[in-house]
C-alpha cells in the first residue's frame, strides 16, 4: 500500500514494479491485492499499462482499514475482538477477569491505527530527495584513555 501511495496520481502500478520495490514474491502480492480489492481499498486496471492503484487518496485511507482488510479483526486476544462473529469463540468473556484489559489494549491499538492514514507512511518527495542526496557525517575520532591517569582525553 505504501508503494501505491507513492505512485498515487500517476496511474496504475504493476505487481512486478511493487514486487521489485518491496522485494516480495509476486504470488504473495497477488493474495494481498485480492483482499485489498475486496475491501475497496484498491482498484485494478487490465492491459499492457494496467496494474493497481489506490481507490482513494492516501490522506483518505486509514491504516486501520488496511490492516483489517489484510489481517481481519484487530484483537490482542480472541475475547477482545470487535468482530461479533469471532467474539463467540470464548464462552468466558462475561466472567473473565482480564477481558477489560484486552478490550482496552484493543481500543488503544485501534485508536492509534485509526489516527494514521497511508499518507503518514508515504515519505514526501522532499524527504526522499534529502535521503538520496545526504552526505556522510564525519565524526571526531573516538576518545582514547590517557594511559597515566585512566581519564578519557581527545587526541
Amino acid at each position: 500500500m505504501v508503494q501505491l501511495g507513492r505512485h498515487y496520481g500517476r496511474g496504475p502500478a504493476s505487481l512486478a514494479e511493487i514486487a521489485a520495490e518491496e522485494d516480495l514474491p509476486r504470488a504473495y502480492l497477488e493474495q494481498l491485492v485480492m483482499s485489498l480489492r475486496e475491501a475497496g481499498l484498491v482498484t485494478s486496471t487490465r492491459g499492457a499499462r494496467g496494474g493497481y492503484q489506490l481507490a482513494r487518496p492516501p490522506e483518505e485511507t486509514p491504516i486501520v482499514e488496511v490492516l483489517r482488510a489484510l489481517e481481519g479483526p484487530i484483537a490482542p486476544m480472541v475475547c477482545a475482538t470487535d468482530d461479533p462473529e469471532h467474539g463467540l469463540l470464548c464462552d468466558r468473556t462475561s466472567s473473565c477477569t482480564v477481558n477489560l484489559l484486552w478490550v482496552r489494549i484493543r481500543d488503544a491499538i485501534t485508536g492509534a491505527l485509526a489516527s494514521m492514514t497511508l499518507a503518514d507512511l508515504v515519505p514526501s518527495r522532499a524527504a526522499i530527495l534529502a535521503r538520496a542526496t545526504s552526505t556522510a557525517v564525519i565524526l571526531d575520532p573516538p576518545s582514547q584513555p590517557n594511559a597515566s591517569s585512566g581519564v578519557l582525553t581527545r587526541s
